[in-house]
């Protein structure tokens, strides 16, 4: 089980209506072409793409066939190919690419409520959740339902592509950057440095993975009530982008990136056993006793310090 840092309990979001239209065609699993000409993004989710191979074409259509993308692009067109369909918005309502982002809606053949598509298309498995900094107030509904068809192992969730990745496998984990991961482990230490906070997943910073957050972003968690520095020992789920940054890692810029995993505990901190003593300190060599001068005893042996394995190891040696 596991919990969202925003607002757990809320079963919906607050959407601000947006116009009605018609789609004229499917494009993807998330996006549609509308009977005004312009595309909607369907916001707050990540539908499977065909993969793009290094080296070849970026043109969508000369990329291979992917089952997961050609089901999810089936599901979409199913609820809206040729139906009406009214937009709604929970922040930004288009693009730089001139599309909208927008939940989309639309009323069922039998009368009854209104299905709101995205959730429709996350619950089947045929989605992930994804949140941005100012679209993210329906990403707790949504994570509610990626979660059912997670354990159902519904659509994407049975292929491997997709399935969750452990934060322990960083060299794993590099063979995926640049893509879209979810990642699930626990934080072994929580660190801030130059006003960012780095939660680290291994003992080496340099390798291991890692989430950062920015200082403009930690006064987001901050006033969402979200403790950073409480998440050390913790087991989390994160999602986002995978960059490689001194090993792999992912920015996170809002709470609804972070899941803390219920039932996790602190992890205990290391103790010595009882009837333990610590190993005593090393002593310095006795220092080099004064040449004998005239009218003085008979000297006795002379304290040589040994160089080696055992740097203050003595070696006692008579004198001639």
């Amino acid at each position: 089980m596991a919990s969202s840092a925003g607002a757990q309990t809320a079963p919906d979001c607050k959407r601000v209506r947006g116009p009605e239209r018609s789609v004229v065609r499917v494009l993807s699993g998330d996006q549609v072409l509308l009977d005004d000409g312009s595309i909607v993004r369907l916001v707050n989710i990540l539908a499977p793409k065909r993969p793009f191979l290094f080296g070849k074409a970026p043109d969508p259509s000369a990329r291979p066939p992917w089952p997961p993308a050609e089901a999810a692009r089936k599901a979409l067109a199913a609820l809206v190919a040729g139906r009406s369909v009214r937009l709604s918005f929970t922040g930004l309502r288009k693009d730089r690419h001139g599309r909208w982002l927008a939940h989309l809606h639309v009323k069922p053949s039998d009368g009854g409520p209104p299905v709101w598509v995205q959730q429709r298309l996350v619950r089947a498995g045929h989605a992930r959740v994804y949140s941005f900094v100012d679209s993210r107030a329906c990403a707790p509904a949504l994570l509610a339902a990626e979660r059912a068809a997670r354990r159902a192992r519904l659509g994407l969730w049975r292929h491997a592509a997709y399935r969750i990745r452990s934060a322990a496998r960083w060299r794993a984990l590099l063979a995926y950057r640049y893509t879209f991961q979810i990642v699930e482990g626990r934080v072994l230490a929580v660190g801030r440095a130059r006003g960012r906070i780095y939660l680290n997943f291994g003992p080496d910073w340099r390798q291991d993975f890692t989430v950062i957050v920015e200082r403009r972003d930690a006064r987001r968690f901050a006033r969402a009530g979200f403790d950073l520095m409480a998440l050390e020992g913790q087991r989390i789920r994160v999602r986002g982008w995978l960059i490689e940054k001194n090993g792999p890692a992912i920015r996170a810029t809002h709470p609804e990136q972070i899941e803390r995993l219920t039932g996790a505990r602190p992890r205990p901190r290391l103790r010595p056993r009882p009837g333990l003593r610590p190993a005593p300190p090393l002593r310095p060599p006795a220092p080099r006793p004064a040449p004998a001068r005239p009218g003085d005893a008979p000297p006795g042996p002379e304290l040589v310090p040994i160089h080696g394995p055992r740097p203050w190891a003595l070696d006692l040696r008579g004198r001639s």
